[in-house]
């Protein structure tokens, strides 16, 4: 990892469909990042092509059928359309980029967070585990990588995974050493605070258990589709790999410096937890 690596966690408002003038939000937070010394940004859930609301209060069957077209119809390729467009921004501010989308490959869509630089598109993720609103609209991926940039090891678990132990544990067997956390969650009351109080838990237990800086950022602002609408909170946190909280919470942009001294500090300590697994000793974990 680079000795310093300055991340901004970046609360963002897209809609559902409307892909150019989410590039175009995300290329004026891009800049404003870079001016602020950035050099890693990270955008919640389903940035670039917009969350679809699930919590319809009309006809159900109707609802579920227009989503369902419009969740195909904004849906793109990987590479596509609006990885090149991210990548071409990264290329300009110099910054890396980490943004999500609905992803098309072919008979079914998923949840997908991509990673892109200056030298192009780095790395997709697909959303591992899938709660049940979200069921309808894309499916569950499979493996995670990690992708070493001049920053550091990088990967990513989207959303609902970061409450999973097994998710951040995949990425930690890599090497992983700074893990993204881009979400979409609007636990009641729906305030900054409400979701940092929900979610920082599972974001410390996860750093900590795995030794990996955590950085997290959540959707922010009303989204509207086929009728039924949703209001996300925003809301940003960044962890260090004690699980202890550097930055946030906070309703905006939020910087941080995350240092490898620090890392190497915590994975040096006694009570270090990773260096306690015993894999030899999990296989009931892998049985049904």
């Amino acid at each position: 990892m680079q000795d310093h690596v300055r991340v901004a966690a970046i609360p963002f408002h897209s809609q559902p469909g409307r892909t150019e003038a989410n590039l175009a939000h995300l290329a004026a937070e891009a800049r404003a990042a870079a001016a602020a010394g950035a050099h890693l940004a990270l955008f919640p859930e389903l940035s670039l092509t917009g969350f679809l609301p699930n919590h319809p209060t009309a006809d159900h069957n109707a609802w579920l059928r227009q989503t369902l077209a419009a969740a195909r119809a904004a849906a793109q390729p990987i590479p596509g359309p609006a990885t090149h467009a991210l990548a071409a921004i990264a290329a300009e501010t110099g910054l890396y980029l980490s943004a999500g989308l609905l992803e098309d490959t072919g008979n079914v869509l998923h949840n997908t967070h991509v990673l892109a630089g200056p030298e192009g598109l780095l790395g997709a993720w697909r959303k591992l585990h899938i709660p049940m609103f979200e069921m309808p609209f894309y499916n569950g991926g499979a493996a995670l990588p990690v992708v070493e940039t001049p920053l550091g090891r990088i990967g990513i678990n989207i959303c609902f995974d970061a409450l999973i132990p097994e998710s951040t544990r995949l990425l930690a067997v890599q090497n992983v050493e700074i893990v993204l956390f881009p979400f979409a969650a609007d636990p009641a009351p729906a305030t900054p605070e409400a979701w940092a109080a929900w979610a920082q838990p599972a974001l410390q237990a996860r750093c900590v258990e795995n030794g990996v800086f955590g950085v997290a950022a959540n959707y922010l602002g009303p989204v509207e589709s086929a009728g039924a609408s949703q209001t996300f909170p925003g809301g940003a946190l960044i962890l260090g790999p004690r699980g202890n909280l550097i930055a946030g919470p906070t309703a905006g942009t939020l910087l941080a410096d995350l240092r490898r001294g620090e890392l190497l500090s915590a994975r040096a300590e006694p009570e270090a937890l990773f260096r306690f697994r015993r894999p030899e000793i999990y296989g009931p974990l892998t049985r049904l």
